[in-house]
């Protein structure tokens, strides 16, 4: 007892300075249980767990979830399963049973996996991998083929996989063209530990490949530059891939002259493969030959002309642009206005890429540019109904006037209060009030996973009651007939954004777009690159800003506070703003992505701000920088400001001729979140 005695003081000590006081019986007790959870303390969480149940607290039932974790490996199946049954109605109860299916897979034990597995909701590689195994080991070999989109991924996966896909190689399911292809995926995704083990699979692996892999990887060009790597064997090629692949990521020309040294000896699959990688890059780096590259990547290769043997390693059926390229092949014509081959690109695109909001809207208006008016206003019709950046533009289109978005609903309190009776919302209240804000969140989405829109609303203006700003956005966002705007885009802490806004002359609907995308209101939300609160500025920024503004003693701690925040983030808006000579879209990439970066994609011709925004690299600040326009767009509304188009509202980004006002060390003080998402440049 002991022990217990020094875990129930270590845990006082933190919640009387994180909790001044406890709202129900039970809650110290409560956060004890977790402590020793925390520590593996099976005996004292044992204790609190007991005492939580005599207490009848709300939260009981969690401190029989983190003891049942505890003893997973030592319960019988059955106790497991009568758990789980029991605590149905618990957000925790399918977790649990996903850690009970990995215990019975690891073990063996088929036949409980088979009769558990069908009750299991969640995604979890490990799960499926032992699910497939499973179905094997029964009989059904035909799992084993859709197996296949498991193993065809250049991510890591569960170690437990490799038996599956054991199982698949041994059944000659995994094929060795199976085994190339992963291994493609993940030297072009730079997983080399990966590559390594997929190679390990195939027939003609030695121990020496291994080493010839971390030479290409440390050296590409001086491998090409001496053609260190043989052509003649699949290894060789997908080495010589890599290498180019590697180079071209950095510099176009580089590649260009590495690859003619070696061209000749290359398979035509291998030359539109390279081609196809080079224009990707080009593209993201804004580079105006990216168009004929992806041209060559296409172009139909007449196979005939290619020898028998290099027709055995040769996939004339292979499509040979995944869809991230064809995504920057569209975005490559758009940059150059070229509106009959976006529409040609976005025909080549699958199904469900086709049917995303950009690819239809830019589809739309390469048809409306080549007079296809019918066409195009059909697909603007059926996009304009729908609430997202898109949506707005393709209204723009059609109506070239902006009408204010209706409310057509709005909840009553009987509504709010049947929501607010669920008993898993009152468990979410408990755990938000104890600052377990992740279990707060499982339980509202557990509990409101199939509701109406009716339902939906009801639970945001629960949300929003409790300013729980972020999950009332959340859900409001997820009505499909009837909305809330004022639910979507609440206007908290008006007084003082209004102000802000106002004294540094900025827009204060694109400070509210700004701050709904970066922090959902939530004024401690903390990311986890580092920046904080409202308007989520790094520290090395805030306390450059508060130099700048004057803010006397600031210390760090100054940046969660409300006021401060808001004081400082429009501050650098501001100060953003000017940087991009007024332009609010540039601006706002440079919030997100540095100053320099943000002047960097301009194109040297004026450019429609929607394409500026297309094709942005980074995929985070792209979608960042549609998200904030678009929230800004029906923030004016709510606020009550004047009313543009959204199209207006983007504008037209000036060529690179036109005189930027330059960024004094900017990359070093507007660092927010622009991080190289995979191999985006």
């Amino acid at each position: 007892m002991r022990h217990l005695s020094f875990i129930k003081y270590a845990v006082l000590l933190l919640v009387t300075i994180a909790i001044p006081s406890f709202a129900a019986i039970g809650d110290e007790d409560f956060l004890l249980a977790r402590a020793a959870y925390n520590q593996k303390n099976a005996i004292a969480l044992s204790e609190y767990a007991h005492q939580l149940q005599h207490q009848q607290h709300i939260l009981a039932p969690y401190a029989d979830y983190w003891l049942m974790l505890l003893s997973l490996s030592e319960a019988d199946n059955q106790t497991v399963v009568d758990f789980i049954n029991a605590y149905s109605a618990y957000p925790f109860a399918d977790k649990l049973r996903g850690e009970y299916l990995k215990k019975l897979g690891k073990e063996q034990d088929w036949t409980a996996f088979v009769a558990e597995f069908p009750n299991y909701a969640q995604e979890d590689a490990a799960v499926a991998c032992y699910a497939a195994e499973a179905n094997a080991v029964f009989g059904d070999a035909t799992v084993l083929v859709t197996a296949k989109s498991l193993w065809l991924q250049a991510k890591e996966q569960p170690s437990n996989c490799n038996n599956l896909y054991d199982r698949m190689q041994a059944a000659n399911v995994l094929s060795e063209e199976d085994i190339w292809t992963r291994f493609r995926l993940a030297v072009t995704d730079n997983r080399m530990t990966i590559a390594k083990g997929i190679l390990k699979r195939s027939k003609s692996f030695e121990s020496s490949q291994l080493k010839l892999i971390d030479k290409v990887a440390a050296s590409p060009g001086e491998v090409l530059a001496k053609k260190t790597v043989s052509l003649n064997t699949r290894l060789g090629r997908e080495l010589n891939l890599m290498a180019l692949n590697r180079v071209a990521k950095t510099s176009s020309l580089q590649a260009l002259s590495l690859f003619n040294r070696i061209e000749d000896n290359m398979l035509a699959n291998d030359k539109k493969v390279f081609y196809g990688r080079l224009a990707l890059y080009a593209a993201q780096r804004h580079e105006p030959q990216a168009l004929d590259w992806f041209k060559l990547a296409t172009d139909t290769v007449d196979f005939s002309t290619v020898n028998s043997s290099a027709l055995k390693y040769s996939t004339p059926n292979n499509k040979v642009l995944d869809k991230d390229q064809l995504a920057w092949y569209a975005r490559a014509a758009l940059r150059d206005k070229n509106w009959p081959v976006v529409a040609d690109v976005i025909s080549k695109m699958d199904t469900s890429q086709a049917q995303e909001g950009a690819w239809r809207y830019w589809k739309a208006r390469a048809l409306k540019v080549q007079k296809q008016t019918l066409e195009a206003n059909t697909l603007f019709a059926k996009l304009s109904t729908e609430r997202h950046f898109y949506g707005w533009l393709a209204q723009d289109e059609l109506e070239g006037f902006i009408t204010a978005p209706p409310v057509t609903h709005k909840t009553t309190e009987e509504a709010v209060q049947a929501f607010a009776d669920i008993p898993a919302i009152q468990r979410a209240v408990a755990l938000h009030r104890l600052d377990f804000k992740w279990e707060a969140k499982a339980e509202w989405v557990f509990a409101s996973q199939a509701f109406n829109d009716s339902q939906l609303l009801a639970a945001a203006e629960f949300a929003y009651r409790k300013n729980w700003y972020d999950l009332a956005i959340v859900t409001a966002d997820k009505t499909s007939e009837i909305h809330d705007f004022a639910l979507r885009y609440p206007t908290p802490y008006r007084i003082a954004m209004k102000s802000a806004a106002s004294e540094q002359a900025i827009d204060e609907a694109w400070v509210y777009g700004i701050t709904r995308q970066e922090s959902r209101f939530m004024y401690y939300a903390k990311s986890g690159m580092g920046a904080s609160g409202l308007m989520q500025l790094m520290p090395a920024t805030a306390k450059w800003i508060a130099g700048k503004a004057g803010i006397e003693d600031y210390h760090h701690g100054m940046i969660h506070e409300l006021d401060t925040n808001i004081d400082i983030g429009t501050y650098y808006l501001r100060y953003t703003l000017d940087l991009m000579n007024g332009q609010a879209v540039m601006a706002t990439a440079a919030y997100n992505a540095g100053a320099s970066r943000a002047k960097k994609w301009m194109a040297d011709e004026p450019l429609e701000g929607a394409i500026y925004a297309e094709t942005i690299p980074f995929s985070e600040t792209r979608n960042y920088v549609q998200k904030v326009m678009a929230n800004a767009h029906i923030y004016a509304h709510q606020l009550g400001l004047k009313s543009i188009t959204l199209k207006q509202r983007l504008g037209t980004i000036p060529g690179k001729a036109v005189a930027v006002i330059p960024a004094i060390n900017s990359d070093n003080i507007d660092l927010k979140s622009a991080i190289l998402i995979n191999d985006e440049q």
